[in-house]
This record gives structure tokens, C-alpha cells and sequence, in this order.
């Protein structure tokens, strides 16, 4: 009788486990969704801004840009301020950031004030992009982690999308109050995601960092199946963090973040790396610049503008075809969603590269050839550059967008965790903030078509280090990942454990004094 209820019990705990862990993953990537919409609807709501201000294609280029040039601001306060107050805080501190920037380009007067609001929105940006997969990685088991991770990405598209629906729904108001209801209306879920984070548990990982053995293992008993499960993440964590496996309770006593171990981290991931340490920085900061570098902003942002060039002019007809990016956009993620963990990061990664060249090449053809013939309407021009914009969102969206988010949350140690996360958003943010401020000035200098084309050259070079550089990390705990960048084998191993006999002793001293 008790062999049978046995299974049971273990079956609908963990039921109730991915239920819970699944809940606490969206509701830390929920910031991300104000960031996509912020991202996505100025590219509808540029249009009216430039004609209402007067604004010159340069000025236009620097309004759509900061959001992405300021995010490092951004990631890099993001990592203090989560080894700080918690992974959990940071988050809703990213809400009240969104908020405020909400405000600030809602009640515009002038182009100055809009600049402000939008730096305000790509510091918050980095903030979003930094803390969501930190906090999503260290909470999840790592059977599912790439599921979970990779809603960062879908809550970007589903506020990409909305930032569309947007446009479209408010481009038939007055000129003046259109584009800044527009602007302003996510001031409101801005503070609906603060407020529903504050239900999120902390991260068990940080609650490790700080001595408080007790809550961390009551998190983990809510996102694993077995109290086996629930002890071996805690040694695992334990272990990463320095504190001796002998050291237990519910609070003990570990070093604090003081000056000189900040220092060391720095050491540790930047100036002087192992050999190891070095391929996992460069790896981080590979995969996110690739991911800027291939021209998404510039096909998120100035969606409207390519489909002008492509010969469609009606503003109703141009608007309904930027819904449709932002639809499909929105539902390709979900392959990847699902497949991160059957498949692997690699094989998505790989195909959603090779997709991309393909459709920018057809983009830039298509392109091309209308430019060619401006008072012809070439049909089978124009739906190759329609068919072209989906599949190469599409594309990035199986693969290449949320993997890069994935990727680096999963492969930095836990003590550099949060400067190499910081490290990566700070690349991939930068990166598109250049991609974006040049777009409009490099279609001048060598046509739009070439853009594409260029865009498509960097997406065949970046096919390469993804296929030779890139380990597999599916199914490996946050532990284990060291081990797979060449930890073990490292000539700079003796170094990497020096500095963990450093962090054991420190707390060991501590708990005798």
C-alpha cells in the first residue's frame, strides 16, 4: 500500500514544483515585456515625433539609439545592485525605472525631455537584460533551465508586438497626442510588474552568497522534485560560493563583498584570466555582439521605413505589415522555447544563423531591385522583401535571440556571475545602440539593400565561431559548467582554487572568532 502512494506523492510534488518555478521565471522576465514595447514602438511613434518637432534623421538616429547605448549604464548597476539588495529587489527596482521613464516621454514638450525619458528607459533596459536570466538560471533546475530562460526573449517579443499594436491602434489620433499616449502608456504595467514581483522568492544562489543556509533550502525544496535533489543543490551551491561543506545552519557567517574581493573578481574575469575563465568571457561576449551585430534593431526600429523603401506606402497597409513582424516574431519564439532542452543550443543556434544570412540576402535583393525601378511597382520585388523581414525575424527568434540570454547565464561561475552578466548585456546593448544610430546614415551612404547586405556578411562570418567555439551546455547544472569551458583540465586551475581556499578559510576564520 505505501509503495503505491509513495510514487504519487513524489509525482504531484514535482508537479506542483514546475508549476511554482515555471510562475517565478515569467514573472522575473515581465520587465522585459516594457523593454520590447519601448523598443518597438518608437518605431511607429518616430514618425510623428519627426514630424511634429522637425527633428532632422541625425536627431531621429540618436532618439532611436540611446535606448541601446545607455543599457550598459544599466547591466553594469544591475550586477552591483543584485549582489546587493537580491536578485528579487533588482527587479522591481527595474520596474520603478521603466516608470519613470514612461512618464518623461508621455509628458514630452521637447526633444531634449524625450532624450532624457529614453535614456532613462535603456538604463532600465540593462537592468531588465541583466537581472531576468540571472535570476531565472539560479532558481531553475537544470533539466529545464533553457525553457525557462528563454522567456526573456518571448516577454521581448510580446512587447515588441505591442509596442506595433500600439502604433497601429493610436496613429489615427490627433498629431500631438498620439504618439505620446503611445509613449506613456506603459507607464502602467510598468508598475503592475513591480508589484506582482514582490510574490517571487529570492534566488537561492544569493541567499547562499549572504549566510542564509535556512531560506535558500526552503527555495530549493519549492523547485526540486526529491529532499536528495534539494541537498545535493545546496553542496553544489555551497561549494561554488566557498563555504565549507561542514558549515551548516540556518544562518552562517561568510565574507562580505568588501573592496578587495570586488577587486578580485574583476581579476578573476578580466584582467587576468585562466585560460578557462578567458574562453567563457569571450564566449559571452561573442555570442551577444553577433546578436546585435546582424541587424535585428535595425529591423525592429525602422520596420516601418524598410517596408516604405520596399514600395509599400499606405499607412494603414504599412502598419497592419508591422503587426505581422511583431506576430511572428512573437511565435517563433516559442519553437525555441520548446526545443531548447530537447535539442540543444548548438543545432538551433547553428540553423537560426544560417536562416538569417539567407533572408537578409533576400531582403537586400529585394530591396535593391525596388530601389532600382522607384516609379515601377515590382510585385514579386516587394513580397520578397515582406517574406524576407518575417523569415529573418523568425529565424533570429528560433535561435540566435534567446539563446544569446540562455548561453551567458548558464556559463559564468557563480562569483563572477553577476559582472560577467553585466559584461555580456553591456556588449549586446552597445552593439545595437551603434547598429541603430548608423542605420538610417549607412542606407544613405550605400543603399538600403546594401545594409542588408553587409548585415548578412556579419551573420556568415558569425556561423563560424559558433560552430568551433561554442561548447553544448544542455542539461549541465550551473556547477558544472566550469568543467565544460576546460576548468579541470587548466593550467590556471591551481589559481582558481587558491582563490576558493581563500573564500573557505575566510568564513571558517570568521565562525571561530
Amino acid at each position: 500500500m505505501a509503495s503505491a502512494t509513495v510514487p504519487e506523492t513524489v509525482e504531484a510534488k514535482k508537479k506542483r514544483n514546475v508549476k511554482y518555478v515555471v510562475t517565478c521565471a515569467v514573472l522575473a522576465s515581465t520587465t522585459s515585456i516594457v523593454l520590447g514595447y519601448d523598443v518597438a514602438v518608437m518605431s511607429g511613434a518616430s514618425l510623428y515625433i519627426k514630424e511634429e518637432m522637425k527633428i532632422t534623421d541625425v536627431q531621429l538616429e540618436m532618439l532611436m539609439g540611446i535606448i541601446s547605448l545607455c543599457s550598459p549604464l544599466g547591466s553594469f548597476a544591475a550586477g552591483r545592485t543584485s549582489d546587493w539588495i537580491g536578485r528579487r529587489y533588482t527587479v522591481v527596482f527595474t520596474g520603478g525605472i521603466f516608470f519613470a521613464a514612461a512618464l518623461l516621454m508621455g509628458f514630452a514638450i521637447n526633444y531634449p525631455m524625450l532624450m532624457v525619458g529614453q535614456f532613462v528607459a535603456g538604463v532600465g533596459g540593462g537592468y531588465a537584460l541583466t537581472i531576468a536570466p540571472v535570476y531565472t538560471a539560479e532558481i531553475s533546475p537544470a533539466s529545464a533551465r533553457g525553457l525557462l530562460t528563454s522567456f526573456l526573449e518571448l516577454s521581448v517579443n510580446l512587447g515588441v508586438l505591442l509596442g506595433y499594436v500600439s502604433n497601429y491602434a493610436f496613429a489615427h489620433l490627433p498629431l500631438r497626442l498620439g504618439w505620446r499616449i503611445m509613449l506613456g502608456i506603459s507607464a502602467a504595467p510598468s508598475i503592475l510588474v513591480a508589484l506582482m514581483v514582490f510574490s517571487m522568492p529570492e534566488s537561492p544562489r544569493w541567499l547562499v552568497m549572504k549566510g542564509r543556509l535556512a531560506d535558500a533550502r526552503a527555495v530549493l525544496d519549492k523547485t526540486s522534485d526529491t529532499s536528495e535533489e534539494v541537498a545535493e543543490r545546496l553542496a553544489d551551491i555551497k561549494a561554488a560560493a566557498g563555504i565549507p561543506a561542514d558549515l551548516d545552519g540556518d544562518v552562517v557567517p561568510v565574507p562580505g563583498r568588501d573592496r578587495g574581493e570586488e577587486k578580485r573578481v574583476w581579476k578573476e574575469l578580466i584582467f587576468s584570466p585562466t585560460p578557462a575563465m578567458r574562453r567563457i568571457l569571450l564566449s559571452a561576449i561573442l555570442i551577444h555582439f553577433l546578436n546585435q551585430a546582424s541587424g535585428i534593431d535595425s529591423v525592429v526600429l525602422y520596420t516601418p521605413r524598410v517596408f516604405m523603401s520596399a514600395g509599400i506606402t499606405d499607412s494603414d497597409r504599412l502598419l497592419g505589415a508591422t503587426c505581422a513582424v511583431g506576430v511572428v516574431k512573437l511565435l517563433t519564439i516559442f519553437v525555441a522555447t520548446f526545443l531548447l532542452d530537447r535539442v540543444g543550443r548548438r543545432p538551433l543556434l547553428l540553423t537560426s544563423t544560417g536562416g538569417m544570412i539567407v533572408s537578409l540576402v533576400g531582403l537586400g535583393v529585394g530591396l535593391t531591385v525596388v530601389g532600382h525601378h522607384p516609379d515601377a511597382k515590382i510585385t514579386w520585388a516587394i513580397a520578397l522583401c515582406i517574406v524576407s523581414n518575417l523569415a529573418f525575424v523568425s529565424f533570429f527568434s528560433i535561435g540566435l535571440g534567446p539563446i544569446a540570454f540562455v548561453y551567458t547565464s548558464e556559463i559564468f561561475p557563480l562569483r563572477v556571475r553577476a559582472l560577467g552578466g553585466a559584461i555580456s548585456v553591456a556588449t549586446n546593448r552597445f552593439t545595437g545602440g551603434v547598429v541603430s544610430m548608423t542605420f538610417l546614415s549607412m542606407s544613405k551612404a550605400i543603399t538600403i539593400g546594401g545594409s542588408f547586405f553587409l548585415y548578412a556578411s556579419i551573420a556568415a562570418i558569425a556561423w563560424v565561431p559558433f560552430f568551433t567555439y561554442l561548447p553544448e551546455t544542455r542539461g549541465r547544472t550551473l556547477e558544472e559548467m566550469g568543467k565544460l569551458f576546460g576548468m579541470a583540465d587548466d593550467a590556471g586551475l591551481e589559481a582558481d582554487c587558491e582563490a576558493a581556499k581563500v573564500e573557505v578559510e575566510m568564513p571558517t576564520k570568521l565562525s571561530k572568532s
